[in-house]
């Protein structure tokens, strides 16, 4: 018995260690010991833990490498919502919000002293943790904000963050943080150079790359992946107050965990810009990807006060950066044909940084928009990623022009299969008519089995592409025809992923109406439509046989819409393709029956109109169906309530005409409060 606790005891000594030279090494920067030093006392321990599995434990540090892969994720309930934050683009609007904090202050002066917390917003994934008495019990992703998923055996692989706090947190039974998980500037390059050199399919950004490396079943490649986790915030803590954040930041870096660097104690709305300045000008700088800056009320007690809204906190914001432009050339512009056979230019450039990633195509959208640019081939371009996201052409720079430059040529032909293109009156685009185009077909089928369609794992746009190379398939009803052996000769397929591809189709078979309905790719509808024409029509047959007045009839499906999906059925191809697939047995399940629970906006309908500061559109759509209400496209006279962000398009004039109520954003977000009670149950 003596023995066994001299070895317990070596083993917690070991592992306690090696967690205290972890923090040392990877938080503070500040190793104590050498490299070969630390693989000793990992040996060690790897060496006792070997001898003695009665003693092991999965917090051990010697489990970084990954445990066995998940089937998938269980779904947790987070104890406290996780939201999202308000948002600010100028200082102006960040002085709204400060104003907003004044009045739970119970003061009339704009500028009267409240002392905020400014730290980096980082742009990565947002994760909680849930540790007890020291230990690492959960890691969990942010989902909506109410549920995540329990990724804890992917969260243990993360170097930098500690599977047991130091001594002061062991005597605390449940604390619980939040925080974001990244991967630095220069291990993304390195990411992705060594991906390309494996023939792999290179991350877009560096927050696409911890997200999906966050989200594999496998933790083994987690494990592999340049990880990075930073604590910003403790949502919960038994046993132990806390006056304000700072003080919260200071107990979260002292029980060794990594804390987000370059936080300051603003006391003043002037220093909270001082601030911004700062971090705006020192981006580049930074380890990390940042796209603005986190002010949060320091004070608890005031957070308290303040409280929440359904969407975020009252008591913070997040005051965005200026999209990064940089300059670059045009080297030519291509020529895409979508799966409505619209013909598209992208520009292709050369490869520049941009917002964290390596851009080298950027969308041109159309030929108006490349007059309006007036831009040229050759030419010095300026671009942006619109949000951080999406790349696009800014303007060009006429006067660094060298004489070598070359107009854009609008194509008369179709670029892959050769047809005379046309456009209609109303048109911003030239169309291919040729439905057996082999981009139109290739289009057609990736968008089949894309995630919010028929969503074929091992099925992806390079999978859809070899299959049509190969004359393995001609439509999508094709693949629910494919066998093992037709996939094996294909080019790194095998039989153990062709017999899984295989498999993963069959799986697919049954089908929710809605998905169905969206895999179609009917032009103008969108998932959402799809979902709406499920729940108005409950079958496939009863919506081909929909008439036009039964169609513009639903509220959200106008005369424009309606025609297209009268024009989609009568097609020979269309109706050819769904004979085929219901043939192969493809079962389209109706949607289930709505709960008879009377919500608080039942029978409400809302279009929204505008950038929404606070939240994108589809957020806000979202928030208004969990309620019971519609979230419509169109503004109709059965429209209730048309909300207005910045620069409104036509739906706000038209609603002024139909005399239908009209909500800024911030009275949207008053009235939704009101039911923020029923929000979070």
């Amino acid at each position: 018995m003596e023995e066994k606790e001299k070895i317990i005891s070596e083993i917690k000594k070991l592992r306690r260690e090696i967690e205290r030279h972890n923090y040392l090494y990877y938080v503070l920067s500040q190793p104590e010991i050498s490299d070969a030093e630390y693989d000793a006392l990992f040996y060690r321990l790897k060496e006792l833990e070997s001898k003695y599995p009665e003693f092991d434990d999965e917090n051990s540090p010697t489990h970084r490498v990954g445990a066995e892969p998940a089937k998938e994720f269980p779904t947790v309930e987070h104890t406290t919502p996780l939201l999202s934050l308000d948002k600010a683009t100028t200082y102006e609007e960040f002085l709204e919000f400060h104003n907003r904090v004044l009045k739970f202050v119970g003061a009339n002066d704009l500028f009267q002293s409240v002392e905020y917390t400014a730290t980096p917003k980082l742009d990565g994934l947002s994760i909680r943790l849930r540790y007890e008495n020291g230990a690492l019990m959960l890691g969990a992703t942010r989902g909506d904000g109410f549920h995540g998923e329990d990724i804890t055996q992917n969260i243990r692989t993360i170097r930098n963050l500690p599977h047991y706090l130091l001594d002061e947190a062991e005597n605390l039974s449940i604390i619980e943080f939040r925080g974001e998980v990244v991967i630095h500037k220069n291990d993304f390059q390195r990411l992705n150079d060594e991906l390309e050199a494996n023939g792999e399919k290179k991350f877009v950004s560096a927050r696409n790359a911890a997200a999906g490396s966050l989200r594999q079943l496998d933790p083994k490649i987690t494990a592999k992946r340049p990880l990075r986790a930073y604590i910003y915030e403790i949502l919960y803590c038994e046993g132990k107050d806390f006056k304000n954040h700072w003080e919260q930041l200071a107990f979260i870096r002292d029980v060794g965990l990594p804390v987000v660097p370059e936080a300051a104690l603003c006391p003043s709305p002037e220093e909270v810009k001082r601030y911004f300045e700062r971090a705006e000008k020192n981006r580049e700088n930074l380890p990390f990807e940042t796209d603005g800056v986190v002010i949060k009320v320091n004070d608890i007690a005031l957070q308290e006060k303040m409280g929440l809204v359904s969407h975020h906190p009252r008591w913070a914001i997040a005051w965005k950066f200026s999209a990064e432009e940089v300059i670059t050339t045009l080297i030519d512009v291509q020529w895409n044909v979508t799966r409505n056979g619209f013909v598209t230019p992208v520009a292709i450039m050369e490869p520049v940084f941009v917002a964290g990633a390596t851009i080298s195509r950027a969308t041109l959208h159309n030929e108006d928009q490349i007059a309006k640019l007036g831009i040229k081939i050759g030419d010095k371009i300026v671009i942006r990623r619109a949000g951080d996201v999406i790349p696009e052409v800014i303007r060009p720079l006429p006067e660094l022009r060298t004489g070598n430059e070359r107009d854009i040529i609008f194509p008369k032909n179709c670029p892959v299969c050769g047809a005379p293109l046309f456009k209609l009156e109303d048109d911003i685009y030239r169309r291919c008519p040729n439905k057996s185009c082999p981009a139109v077909i290739a289009e057609t089928i990736k968008h089949f089995v894309s995630r919010k369609a028929f969503d074929i794992e091992g099925i992806g746009d390079k999978q859809v592409e070899t299959l049509l190379g190969a004359g393995l398939i001609r439509d999508a009803a094709d693949l629910f025809l494919l066998k093992p052996e037709q996939l094996i000769p294909l080019e790194r397929w095998g039989k153990k992923l062709a017999e899984k591809v295989v498999a993963n189709i069959k799986a697919r078979k049954k089908i929710p109406l809605d998905r169905f309905i969206y895999a179609l790719g009917i032009p103008g509808v969108g998932s959402h439509l799809a979902e709406v024409l499920a729940h108005n029509f409950r079958s496939i047959d009863a919506l081909k046989n929909a008439s036009f007045d039964e169609l513009v009839n639903i509220n959200e499906i106008g005369p424009a819409t309606a025609e297209s999906i009268i024009k989609f059925f009568r097609d020979e191809h269309n109706e050819r393709l769904l004979k085929k697939m219901k043939k192969l047995g493809i079962e389209i399940e109706s949607p289930a029956e709505e709960a008879t629970e009377q919500k608080p906006l039942a029978g409400k309908t809302f279009v929204f109109t505008g950038t929404l500061s606070s939240m994108s559109r589809s957020e806000a759509e979202k928030l208004v169906k969990k309620l019971g209400g519609k979230a419509s496209s169109s503004v109709s006279k059965k429209t209730d309530f048309v909300v207005v962000g910045e620069n409104p398009g036509s739906k706000y004039q038209k609603a002024i005409q139909l005399g239908i109520k009209i909500l800024s954003e911030e009275e949207f977000f008053k009235f939704i409060e009101q039911f923020s009670n029923y929000n979070a149950r």
